[in-house]
């Protein structure tokens, strides 16, 4: 099986690599990247054994490259994107210009070299905000410049629906460690101050809730979707609704004595909950887990550790 990856040296694709090359059935990966993120970490340190894997610098808007890609390819894993958390609606135009017109370059160069299977990492912002959790019955209501162009990014994909195995992943909020991480996602920006500098910042009441999941089922679930028989269509996929003051909470049993400061403290912000329990679980296996766990699984991961005691600590 010869896999393709868009954005494969970001934040998912960096785990989907070290996951794919584990398989033995996976007989080369290509990595499609622009590296605009600057994150070079996944071709550095510890070694991918297993299939031949070639990485390829290259735009998603690019579609002469990306038909030249395509060919031989039997699954495409599309992860480009623009992310930039919090700021979802600065710069529209980039948005637009990569995550819609980028997946549908994407799917014109698709629709002329077809392959055995599609999976399309979108994004539970789709559905807005929400005062029930979504499942994929709810009605989207995208309300940013990235989750429009996410949704509309969907709509090209659908047309593959009918042509071979096409899947549509709307992601909760990502986290957890990856050497590839991304420090602007809540949980791993609130990780990173708990650890150095023993304060964290909570934006409004704290109490709106968004769904997460951690690095590692998202990288489990991906894998999945290969050896499973799943119809096309769009599926949810997220663990937990949890508030920034959960999250705070799981951090001050991690790190105790850690200070928490609240600005906009009227602000009461807006949920965007999804039920745990997508039409996706009728097929794959999504394993429970503890936050607190998680996050002193992640503690483990930082090269040092300053105490609020030393005489070197500085905020």
């Amino acid at each position: 099986m010869r896999i393709l990856i868009t954005g494969g040296a970001g934040y998912i694709g960096t785990e989907l690599v070290y996951g794919l090359a584990a398989n033995p059935g996976i007989k080369s990966i290509t990595i499609y990247d622009n590296l605009s993120r600057g994150n070079y970490n996944l071709f550095l340190g510890r070694k991918i054994e297993g299939p031949q894997i070639k990485f390829i610098h290259g735009e998603i808007l690019d579609s002469r490259k990306l038909r030249q890609v395509l060919k031989n390819i039997d699954v495409v894993y599309h992860l480009a994107a623009r992310v930039t958390t919090p700021f979802a609606n600065l710069d529209g135009h980039v948005f637009e210009q990569i995550n819609h017109w980028g997946t549908a370059e994407l799917v014109y160069a698709l629709e002329e070299n077809p392959v055995k299977q599609l999976i399309f990492v979108s994004s539970t912002a789709v559905y807005g905000n929400t005062t029930v959790p979504a499942t994929e019955e709810t009605q989207t209501n995208p309300d940013s410049f990235y989750s429009i162009s996410k949704f509309r990014a969907e709509q090209h994909i659908q047309r593959l629906f009918s042509k071979h195995p096409t899947h549509i992943i709307r992601l909760g909020n990502v986290y957890g460690y990856s050497k590839s991480m991304r420090f602007d996602a809540a949980i791993n920006r609130l990780m990173f101050d708990a650890h150095y500098t023993g304060r964290i910042t909570i934006n409004g009441t704290g109490k709106q809730q968004r769904s997460f999941i951690h690095i590692n089922k998202v990288t489990n679930i991906l894998l999945q979707l290969l050896q499973k028989n799943i119809p096309s269509g769009t599926y949810n996929l997220s663990d937990k609704n949890i508030s920034i003051l959960d999250i705070s909470e799981a951090l001050n049993t991690v790190y105790p004595g850690l200070e928490s400061f609240f600005i906009n403290q009227n602000y009461a912000g807006n949920d965007l909950m999804i039920e745990r329990e997508s039409k996706l679980l009728q097929y794959v296996t999504l394993a429970d887990s503890n936050l607190e766990h998680e996050l002193r699984a992640f503690k483990e991961q930082f090269s040092f550790y300053v105490s609020a005691v030393d005489d070197a600590f500085v905020i």
